[in-house]
C-alpha cells in the first residue's frame, strides 16, 4: 500500500469530519490500526481542528462547573467516559465549518471580481476590434470614392509644383469642373507646423484673383493625404499656401508651397 498517496488523498480528512459512510470509517479505522503513519496522520488532523475550533469558539461560554454552582447542583461522578478521541471535539465541528465556509465564500468573492474584470477587458478589446473594422471599412470605401473619382473621364489633372520657400515640395489637384468636385492629393506637402495649416487657393490669372477653397484640415493625421472639396469658380489655376490655423482671408505668398496652371 502506498501509504503517502493514501494520506494525501484527503480521506482523513473526511473522516475525521466524520464524512466518510460506515464501511469507510471502518475501512479508515483498520489501516489505522495495521500502519501507525496514517495514526498519527489521523491524530494530527484532529489536533489541527481542535485547535482551529477552539480559536473561533465564543470565549463567554461559562464552564460547565460555573453552570453547576450558578443552578445550585452539583456535579454528577457517573459521567459517560467519550468512547473515542473524535468525541472531544465534535462540539467544535460547527465552528470549523463556519471558518471553512467563511474562507470558501471569501475565495470564491475574489474569482468573481477577478472573472469580472477579465469581462470588462475582453469587452473593451471587441469594441476597439469593432472600432479599427469600421475604420478600416470607411477607409476602403473613400479609398473607392477617390477612385471612381479620378478615373472619371470629365477630370482635369493639375500637377502641382514646388516653389522658392519649399522647392522639393509638390502636389496633384483632381478637377471635375461639370461636377464642381475638386480633389487634392498632397502627399508630397511636409507636414505644418504646429498652429499653422494648408490653405488651397483657386486662382484666375488676368488680373491674378485668388479665392479661398478650402484648408486641409487634420492633414498630419490623415493617412492618405487625399481632400476633397467644392469648386465653382472659373479657376485657371490653384495654389497652397501655409497659413495660421483657420486660414487667412488672402494667401501669404512668401509661404506658397505649391503651385499649378489648368491647362488650356
Amino acid at each position: 500500500m502506498d501509504i503517502k498517496a493514501y494520506i494525501e488523498s484527503g480521506i482523513l480528512e473526511l473522516y475525521v469530519a466524520g464524512q466518510l459512510s460506515e464501511q469507510e470509517n471502518q475501512e479508515v479505522a483498520n489501516y489505522a490500526n495495521e500502519y501507525p503513519e496514517i495514526e498519527a496522520e489521523i491524530i494530527e488532523i484532529e489536533k489541527a481542528l481542535m485547535g482551529l475550533s477552539a480559536a473561533l469558539a465564543p470565549k463567554s461560554v461559562p464552564a460547565f462547573d460555573t453552570i453547576n454552582s450558578r443552578l445550585g447542583t452539583t456535579p454528577k461522578t457517573n459521567i459517560i467516559p467519550l468512547d473515542s478521541k473524535r468525541k472531544l471535539w465534535t462540539p467544535y465541528l460547527g465552528w470549523a465549518a463556519s471558518a471553512l465556509l467563511t474562507i470558501g465564500l471569501a475565495y470564491l468573492y475574489n474569482q468573481n471580481q477577478e472573472l469580472s474584470t477579465e469581462v470588462q477587458i475582453a469587452e473593451t478589446e471587441m469594441q476597439q476590434l469593432e472600432l479599427q473594422i469600421s475604420e478600416a471599412n470607411n477607409s476602403l470605401e473613400k479609398s473607392n470614392q477617390l477612385l471612381y473619382a479620378i478615373r472619371d473621364k470629365n477630370i482635369t489633372v493639375v500637377p502641382l509644383g514646388g516653389q522658392n520657400v519649399s522647392p522639393g515640395s509638390y502636389a496633384k489637384a483632381y478637377w471635375n469642373k461639370e461636377q464642381k468636385q475638386l480633389l487634392i492629393d498632397a502627399q508630397g506637402l511636409p507636414e505644418p507646423a504646429d498652429g499653422m495649416a494648408y490653405q488651397v487657393w483657386s486662382l484666375t490669372l488676368d488680373p491674378l484673383t485668388p479665392t479661398s477653397v478650402g484648408l486641409l484640415e487634420d492633414f498630419i493625421d490623415d493617412d492618405n493625404k487625399v481632400f476633397a472639396f467644392e469648386n465653382a469658380n472659373e479657376s485657371q489655376a490653384f495654389g497652397i499656401t501655409l497659413e495660421p490655423a483657420g486660414g487667412s482671408d488672402f494667401p501669404t505668398l512668401d509661404q506658397l508651397y505649391v503651385l499649378g496652371v489648368v491647362s488650356s
